[in-house]
């Protein structure tokens, strides 16, 4: 009921819809604001109420102050009935039953806002405020006008949205219609102005659309329009909707701003042309209406101003001219008369158009001008030139350019004579009669391209139908540079070392040139100006071997210089001492490519001969030597012998050493007897190398060296001495390294050595002593011991084309014993040597290096001691030890 009551009374003061119908309640524990509506709509002009109910706890007191408001500052809400934009329009109606309306007269759209209700109760925090507050929409009645002004449908719209389909009220131009509908049709012309209302609210009544009034224009700015300034037209009318706008110039019908339509028509720049009368229609969909015009007036400087003369024709002297000047202009220009030669205002008192010449003179030719003149600007006219006519004087010539006449360049002869008509003129040299112009018979004489040859004396003549005069003699040296020069020697046949040769160099040149003589040599060449102090010709009064070479002249003056071609001056001369070289130059080692060099100046080219310690080496091709795969026995004294057919020369030596690693070293032991347990051993080891090889002894097993040097002494033998002993040599080139075997012997029968010997060599050793001591113990009692010697053998040193895997060890091992149970029979048991056998490192096992043999022999008579199967005790080892070089 509340609700609908407040409808009641909103619509009773004005247009007013609520949009939401529907009670808002803000609050809690006991507070709270309840709104009619939240959201309301209401025509502008028109009363509009808002209402709500409040609550609070009972146990708070009565209210104090209770007032809506839409703004806040920092001091909190601001009460409606103070603001000054509600003044004499808001009116509060609360009562004691917590009901409080809020009514705002005369609605305008500055009041669309959030309002909200507030109360205070004179207790700490007895303050509430209702928020979210109603919402209040202001808006116009508003004519929508559709279709063209012939046939329009208006229709009456506002932004609220009506629900209940109101009837409207329409009227034209104060008169009431008798349509009720939202929307009509009409005709109407530029005098109808439509209106409507809601019915029942017909003082809430709608703006009203009408055609544009008479379009009123002006100008900016509105003061004298100046050319190249900015000029703005500005067309208004009064028109709901508003108007568009189309700009013309009277002296056409073209819309001067088609596109854009809008009301003012802007000169950006404008000129004179623009000037003129210019109108503009306003319209809209009910009508249009034409302006009156505005004229636009543009000043401007005075234009480049023309000149004439009168009479035209031929001015003699004593006659009278005019001369007219004419410049358009805004305001209108005035003029001031020159003449070339000052500055001097020709009419300053009259300053008019004209200037006259009653009687002219000879003094009075040359050249005028005018000047137009008004307060935006100034302008001068091009010169008009006029001459009084006589015959020419003496002519005078001028050569250009004044200075140096350079050969090549462009030189312009001219021939000036004061004539009037003007002259003609003709060109002659002093050489000849002949007129060098004929045909164009003008003041000058141009020499595009001045030659040598062009040199000599020129004069003009000048003439008109008055007479002729000739000029003085005027003289032209061409200078030029140095021709291309030509060098000559003499003698021209060959030349030997210390004869006398003369070169000439000669140049034509104006100035004449100086000459400098050079020698090819480099960069740069060798001058030899300062000898021959810049003479033609350069004097070789000795000539050596070290004058041969490139030489050439340069003739040369202030304009330019030239340079002749090269002429090769070869002397002759027997060889020089030859210079000798090895290469590489550092040390020469056995195997690699080493060449020999032998170098001699001589002219013709020498033919080299190698001699090594006098003994003539093969002849190379040139000068060199070469050892593909140098070898020790190449060491030695080299030099060589330069000679051609004017003599010939033998070099310093040269001496060639070449570096090899170690040989397969030689070793021996001494004593060569049997080594008997507390004796002194003496080991001796050799090896060829260059450089000299550093001996190192080691023994089998044991990490340190033994000794150094090639002597290694055990001076008391012992049992624990037994075994590999290895000498190894070495040198920077290298290693390589031998092996023998020591054993001590107790008893007459023991003897063990190795040495280091080929398998060939040893098998033949052993041979020839088995058969030695089988031919003694054929005799004896087979009983008794066979005695063998104990020397040690001596392996000779391996040639290195003999060399097999230095990483070979061989053992031949001789062995000798009875048999009783063949008395009648020897048995030869051969050697086997087998040097298959290669280590896979320096250090082997026995079992991998060594190789045994036996032989035995079997006596043929039994014995007392046969049947106990003993064994003779003699054994023999050799050991052949072939190391790796490291």
């Amino acid at each position: 009921m509340r609700g609908a009551a407040m409808s009641l009374t909103a619509a009773a003061t004005g247009f007013v819809v609520f949009l939401l119908s529907v009670p808002v309640i803000q609050g809690q524990d006991g507070w709270g604001v309840t709104y009619t509506s939240t959201q309301i709509c209401a025509l502008k002009g028109s009363t509009v109420d808002i209402s709500c109910n409040y609550t609070y706890p009972s146990n708070y007191d009565q209210i104090q102050t209770r007032f809506w408001f839409t703004k806040q500052t920092n001091k909190g809400p601001v009460d409606l009935e103070t603001d000054s934009d509600y003044t004499g329009r808001v009116e509060y109606n609360c009562h004691d039953d917590n009901n409080c309306t809020l009514r705002i007269r005369d609605l305008r759209e500055s009041d669309a806002a959030e309002y909200k209700f507030r109360f205070i109760i004179n207790q700490p925090g007895g303050k509430y405020s209702g928020s979210p507050g109603v919402t209040l929409s202001v808006t116009d009645l508003q004519v929508q006008v559709k279709g063209s002004w012939n046939q329009l449908e208006l229709k009456c719209h506002s932004q609220c949205n009506v629900a209940d389909h109101p009837s409207y009220v329409w009227y034209n131009n104060e008169q009431k219609r008798s349509e009720e509908t939202a929307a009509i049709r009409v005709s109407v012309n530029s005098n109808s102005h439509y209106s409507c209302a809601v019915k029942g609210h017909e003082e809430q009544r709608s703006a009203a659309v009408y055609a544009p009034k008479l379009p009123s224009v002006s100008g900016s700015p509105s003061a004298e329009i100046v050319e190249g300034s900015s000029v703005t037209l500005t067309c208004s009318s009064d028109a709901n909707p508003a108007a568009t706008y189309n700009w013309y110039k009277k002296s056409g019908n073209r819309n001067l701003n088609p596109t854009r339509r809008k009301t003012q028509l802007v000169f950006r720049s404008i000129q004179s042309s623009d000037s003129g009368e210019y109108y503009c229609m306003a319209g809209n969909k009910l009508g249009s209406r034409t302006s009156k015009s505005i004229s636009i007036n543009v000043k401007y400087a005075p234009r480049l101003p023309s000149v004439s003369v009168s009479p035209s024709a031929e001015i003699v002297e004593g006659s009278s001219v005019t001369l007219t000047c004419s410049s358009d202009a805004n305001p209108a220009a005035t003029y001031s008369w020159y003449k070339k030669s000052g500055n001097r205002n020709l009419n300053p008192t009259r300053r008019k158009t004209q200037l006259v010449l009653s009687s002219i003179q000879s003094s009075d030719s040359g050249e005028y001008y005018c000047t137009a003149e008004n307060k935006l600007g100034r302008s001068t006219s091009k010169y008009t030139v006029f001459y009084v006519e006589y015959a020419p004087k003496l002519p005078s010539v001028s050569v250009s350019p004044s200075a140096e006449i350079v050969e090549g360049s462009s030189v312009t002869l001219t021939c000036s004579s004061d004539a009037n008509p003007a002259a003609t003129y003709s060109w002659y040299k002093k050489s000849g009669n002949r007129n060098l112009n004929p045909t164009s018979r003008k003041t000058q004489l141009v020499l595009s391209s001045i030659q040598s040859s062009d040199s000599g004396e020129y004069y003009c003549t000048a003439g008109n139908k008055l007479g002729r005069s000739t000029s003085k003699y005027t003289v032209i040296d061409v200078k030029y540079a140095p021709r291309l020069p030509s060098v000559s020697v003499s003698p021209s046949a060959e030349i030997v070392e210390g004869s006398s040769v003369t070169l000439t160099c000669s140049s034509d040149a104006n100035p004449a040139a100086n000459i400098t003589w050079y020698k090819k040599s480099g960069s740069p060449d060798l001058s030899l100006s300062e000898q021959t102090q810049h003479a033609p010709q350069l004097l070789l009064s000795s000539i050596q071997s070290f004058d041969s070479g490139e030489y050439y002249c340069t003739a040369k003056n202030r304009l330019n210089e030239a340079t002749s071609q090269t002429v090769f001056i070869n002397v002759k001369y027997a060889p020089k001492l030859p210079s000798v070289s090895v290469s590489p130059s550092a040390e020469i080692v056995e195997g690699s490519s080493v060449t020999l060099t032998c170098s001699s100046d001589a002219n013709p080219a020498a033919n080299i001969t190698w001699y090594k310690e006098n003994q003539t080496l093969p002849q190379r091709h040139g000068g060199s030597y070469h050892f593909t795969s140098i070898s020790s026995e190449d060491r030695g004294i080299y030099y060589c012998k330069s000679e051609n057919q004017h003599g010939s020369i033998t070099s310093s030596s040269l001496s060639v050493d070449v570096q090899y690693p170690p040989r397969l070293p030689s070793v021996s032991v001494s004593p060569s007897a049997e080594i008997v347990e507390g004796s002194s051993v003496t080991l001796t080891c050799s090896s060829d190398a260059n450089p000299a090889a550093n001996i190192t002894w080691h023994k089998e097993n044991e990490d340190s060296a033994k000794a150094s040097g090639q002597i290694f002494t055990i001076t008391d033998f012992r049992a624990e001495h037994s075994g590999n002993y290895s000498c190894e040599a070495q040198n920077s080139r290298g290693r390589h390294n031998s092996t023998l075997h020591l054993t001590v012997v107790a008893g007459a029968w023991k003897l063990k050595a190795a040495v280091t010997v080929p398998a060939i060599s040893l098998a033949i050793i052993l041979m020839s002593a088995f058969l030695l001591i089988i031919k003694k113990r054929s005799s004896k009692q087979a009983s008794e011991p066979v005695e063998t010697p104990d020397d040690m053998i001596e392996c000779p040193q391996i040639h290195p084309a003999e060399r097999q895997d230095p990483s070979d060890i061989h053992y031949a091992n001789v062995h000798f014993a009875k048999k009783a149970a063949q008395p009648q029979e020897h048995e030869l048991h051969y050697a086997t040597v087998d040097f298959s056998k290669k280590p896979t490192r320096p250090r082997r096992s026995k079992e991998e290096s060594v190789v045994y043999a036996s032989v035995k022999f079997n006596s043929a008579r039994p014995t007392a001691r046969s049947q106990e199967a003993a064994e003779d005790p003699m054994e023999l080892y050799s050991t052949v030890n072939k190391k790796r070089n490291l």
